[in-house]
């Protein structure tokens, strides 16, 4: 177990369905979290129940001996660290930078030699879990980063997951590690899908399918959670399409690199890309049913 920063601060920036959860389970820990979100109100709605709302990633930077964050993309990470109002000039020097997103390995390695160089410590520390383990400190996180970067930060992420797995001391390492939890999710979400449409198209009660796949050797964790969405016809994004758009384009870009064959994400890839061009790209991913004709779902849609 490694010692608490000298203060209690550590900021979050990006308070979305995994940002949020992490920032409440690090106030619970007894943090003092400074966050920052691109959404007006969104921060300040957070620091009611305890917290300091920032305005920028300079300030949370400047408060914060830890900074993690939880943005979407690499874009996004590249404008809070470097943008016009980034957090890396504002840090200050042996403080750490955990990045959560899932990005191209090869950018976080640039990260991590970009931060080193201003004398900061860097994590590479994808995460996966959902919302509610989020929320509850019980997600996984995936790092890789060298000992000094673990040794200030260690608690921080112990508060935040339940399960922090240290992949080596090379930043790409976690995110390599991510991009493969996502080719097997994506997958199985597609998988899922394929299932309940076929199953509508044939007639079947879709609770009644539901039912014995998830009591039956077919059962996946995706098929269990994402068809759930389908029953109650709740699209609403915890995790959207076009997040899958992304992120199996990432395993498609780094398997291409090599000339490594993908055919299985590569057909869930053009599930959710016709997903997205048919306009539920920020619907929830479970939207992904929505691209098979010839049904009605739950709720009336088809």
């Amino acid at each position: 177990m490694t010692d608490k920063v000298d203060a209690v601060d550590v900021g979050v920036i990006g308070l979305g369905a995994m940002g949020a959860g992490m920032a409440g389970s690090l106030r619970r820990a007894g943090y003092r979290v400074h966050v920052c979100d691109a959404r007006p109100g969104v921060a300040s709605a957070f620091a009611a129940a305890g917290g300091v709302a920032c305005a920028t990633p300079a300030e949370v930077g400047a408060a914060c001996r830890v900074l993690v964050s939880v943005v979407v993309n690499a874009q996004q990470t590249e404008a809070v660290l470097f943008g016009a109002q980034g957090a890396a000039a504002a840090m200050a020097p042996g403080a750490v930078f955990v990045m959560c997103s899932t990005v191209d390995p090869n950018v976080s390695v640039g990260f991590e030699s970009r931060l080193e160089a201003l004398g900061l410590h860097y994590v590479d520390a994808p995460i996966s879990g959902g919302a509610a383990k989020a929320a509850s400190g019980q997600m996984t996180m995936m790092s890789a980063a060298k000992p000094a970067a673990y040794a200030a930060c260690g608690q921080v992420l112990e508060a935040m997951a339940a399960k922090v797995y240290r992949l080596g001391e090379t930043a790409g390492n976690g995110s390599k590690v991510k991009i493969i939890n996502q080719l097997l999710a994506g997958v199985h979400i597609a998988a899922a899908a394929e299932a309940m449409a076929l199953g509508l198209r044939e007639g079947v009660d879709a609770a009644a399918l539901y039912e014995v796949i998830t009591h039956s050797a077919g059962n996946s964790w995706m098929f269990e959670n994402r068809m759930a969405h389908v029953l109650a016809a709740d699209y609403r994004p915890l995790s959207a399409v076009d997040i899958f758009v992304k992120d199996l384009g990432l395993v498609l870009d780094t398997a291409r690199a090599s000339k490594f064959p993908l055919p299985l994400a590569s057909t869930a890839h053009q599930m959710f890309m016709q997903a997205s061009t048919a306009g539920f790209g920020r619907e929830d991913d479970a939207a992904v049913i929505k691209i098979f004709p010839g049904i009605t779902l739950p709720g009336g849609q088809g």
